[in-house]
């Protein structure tokens, strides 16, 4: 069985004593692929050399500026993503999008980053990788004036089935991690369950978001199989389904070796 963990910050410090320990983990359970997002400038270096130094998992990078840390970024910032687009093996732009549940959420400042960073995945052909909360209105009106090609993942999907049946539209799968796990997801779980298997994409989103059996402790990648055995259960089917269907879709939307 493989599995693909499109959203996990194994670059985060979280991490740092035991990183080798988590991606042995994750292999051992059959996670054959992690996408690594990244948030800040600051933090590109560090996401690129462990992505560089990590083999028992491929680690594949994407790079962009995360909308929660709006007093991090400076517009130079997109110059340097510009650059490391163009030198290094980036499978996406992200993570980026538009953020209104934070309190007092500096829209102006997101539209600014988001945009151009729409801009700079359309130019160079790439997929996105999406964090939307409270903002879905607003990111599927700037999608449909960007076009991208390649789509993307909504990273955590917490719309509704309209929005979600809109981002399909676009070419955009659907990321599913630890709260679909979570029984109350009541909206989430009938998506999952009205929607064919092929608009999904499996996640983490490690250390945060974690599993109902580990509502207390950092999420890692590993976990990512019991995020599939609830996708199985929920569509009355076996684990290995959801792992060949989500794989291959990952497979086909960031241009990895199946």
């Amino acid at each position: 069985m493989n599995l693909i963990d499109t959203h996990c910050h194994i670059d985060f410090s979280v991490f740092d004593e035991k990183r080798s320990d988590v991606i042995t983990e994750a292999a051992r359970l059959g996670v054959s692929d992690i996408v690594v997002p990244g948030v800040t400038a600051e933090g590109w270096g560090k996401l690129l050399q462990v992505v560089s130094e990590h083999h028992a998992c491929r680690l594949h990078p994407a790079l962009g500026l995360h909308p929660c840390f709006m007093d991090q970024h400076q517009p130079e910032d997109l110059d340097r993503l510009e650059k490391l687009i163009e030198k290094e093996s980036v499978c996406a732009v992200g993570e980026i999008g538009l953020d209104l549940f934070i309190p007092e959420a500096d829209l102006h400042g997101q539209l600014f980053f988001f945009e151009k960073q729409l801009e700079l995945a359309a130019k160079y052909n790439l997929p996105v990788l999406l964090h939307v909360r409270k903002a879905h209105d607003q990111v599927l009106k700037l999608l449909r004036r960007y076009r991208l090609d390649r789509g993307g993942a909504v990273h955590a999907f917490s719309g509704s089935l309209q929005q979600a049946r809109q981002y399909i539209a676009l070419g955009f799968k659907l990321g599913l991690g630890g709260t679909v796990t979570y029984e109350r997801a009541r909206r989430l779980r009938r998506i999952v369950d009205e929607l064919d298997l092929s608009h999904f994409v499996l996640e983490t989103d490690a250390p945060d978001m974690p599993l109902a059996p580990y509502r207390n402790e950092p999420n890692r990648p590993a976990r990512v199989k019991e995020v599939a055995d609830v996708v199985a259960s929920l569509k009355g089917i076996t684990t290995e389904q959801v792992a060949v269907s989500t794989a291959r879709q990952a497979c086909t939307l960031f241009c990895f070796e199946s």
